[in-house]
Parts: structure tokens; sequence; C-alpha cells
């Protein structure tokens, strides 16, 4: 080696380049000095299309967290406005009853029969509220049974084809009841629907059809919801179609 020579120059190999300029050229940290492995530059129609990924993700997430929260006081009003003023009204009557019990057992013996009428009335909110956050039978039974108990509850319609063999996790079991119900909520009773549930090695697959109209003004939460879970949902007014990767 000549003196004043350095390893690099004995093998041949180029000092550090200044910043990336064109494929293949090492890219240098100039803090550190230091060389980083070679970088591809991308074009300027990719980086604005990653631009808008971003941003286009961005803007779901900002939906979704919106979406909570709106969900989150609309819980709160069902459980003041509803359930809580009927258990308020249940204690009250309760009292009536016992200052009466003695006095006038024929008028006590007609209001326990509207605190019992009142109690099935809380009861049945109670579960129409815990339906509503995440209904007990998706967990127990599957997205079969929930999506009929939902369709019912809805006065909708529905034919399901799914084999019954076909285990979902609860993330993409949730997304397609979610959409479901969206779809039920926004048709009203008297709809029909079809539901197909299919699953291969890779994607769940699911369309929801419909026999009249939807719009899609029902549906950005509940794309947004699939796309959370790396899956897509097309909407063309009487068909929702969507897909969800197998693996969630």
């Amino acid at each position: 080696m000549v003196a004043g020579q350095s390893v690099g120059g004995c093998l041949g190999i180029a000092p550090a380049a200044g910043p990336l300029t064109a494929p293949g050229r090492w890219r240098t940290n100039t803090r550190s000095g230091r060389r980083r492995y070679p970088l591809e530059v991308r074009s300027t129609d990719e980086l604005d299309e990653l631009r808008r990924e971003v941003a286009e993700l961005r803007a779901s997430r900002q939906r979704l967290a919106l979406a909570a929260d709106d969900e989150r006081r609309g819980f709160e009003r069902a459980l003041h406005d509803g359930l809580q003023q009927q258990l308020v009204g249940l204690a009250a009557n309760l009292e009536l009853a016992a200052a009466s019990v003695n006095s006038d057992p024929a008028a006590t013996a007609a209001l326990l029969g509207a605190l019992r009428e009142d109690l099935r009335g809380a009861i049945e909110g109670s579960r129409d509220l815990a339906h509503r956050i995440y209904p007990p039978l998706l967990e127990a039974g599957g997205l079969v049974p929930a999506l009929r108990e939902a369709a019912a509850r809805a006065g909708v319609e529905v034919a399901i084809e799914a084999a019954t063999e076909v285990a979902l996790s609860p993330e993409v079991a949730a997304a397609i009841f979610f959409t479901s119900t969206a779809a039920f909520d926004g048709s009203g009773p008297g709809g029909s629907f079809t539901i197909k549930v299919r699953r291969d090695e890779a994607t769940v697959s699911f369309e929801i059809d419909v026999d009249h109209d939807l719009g899609d003004v029902w549906f950005p939460r509940s794309r947004d919801h699939v796309q959370a879970l790396g899956g897509s949902l097309d909407i063309d007014r009487m068909r929702l179609v969507g897909s969800l990767p197998s693996s969630r």
C-alpha cells in the first residue's frame, strides 16, 4: 500500500458520495458522516401517490376517531335519557308501593303490576344498548345467528349464504356484522337483503345485496372500519362488496 493511500482506495472502493441524486448512489448522513445503504429514487408520480395515500390514511383515522366520539355520546344519551330515567321511575314507584302496602293493598297490587311492565321495559332497553355496543350473540353464536337477530330487530328480511364451518376472527366477523347492520338501518323496516360470505386461504369476501336503492350516506364509517383492518369496501347503492384479510 502506498503511504497515505486509504484502504478503500487500494481496493478500488469509491469514496462516500454526497446526498443521493441517482439510483444506487451512496447517501451520506450529513451529521455523522456515515454512509447508508443505497436508496432508490422514486418518481414524482410515485411520491405524489404516496402523499395522497398518507393523507387518506390520516383522514380515515380522523373519521374513525370522530365516529367513536359520536357513538360514545349516543350511548351516554341512551343511558341518561332512557335506561336511567326508567330506573329512577322504578325507584319512585317502589317507594309509593311500600308506603301504600298496608293502607291500600289494592292500589299497591295495581302499582306492582305496572312496575313489572316497567321493569321488563328497562331490561329490554339494556339489551338493546348492549346489542348496539357489541351483540352478545356475535361472540357466543357466530356471525350468521347474530345477523339473523339483527335483521329481526331492524324489521328486515335477510337470506344468508355462508358456510357454517367457516371460522372468522372476531375482528372480521364484527366488520361484516356492523357493515350489514348499517345497511339494515339505512333500509328501514320492510327491506329485503341477501348476504354472502366466503373465505379462501388469504381473503374473506362478502356481498350485501338489497332490493332497493340505499344511497351511500350510511356507509363512510363502514368503509373506514373495513379499511382499518386492511380490507376494502365498494358501494354501488344497491350492493356492498367487501374483502378482508382472513388472517385478521
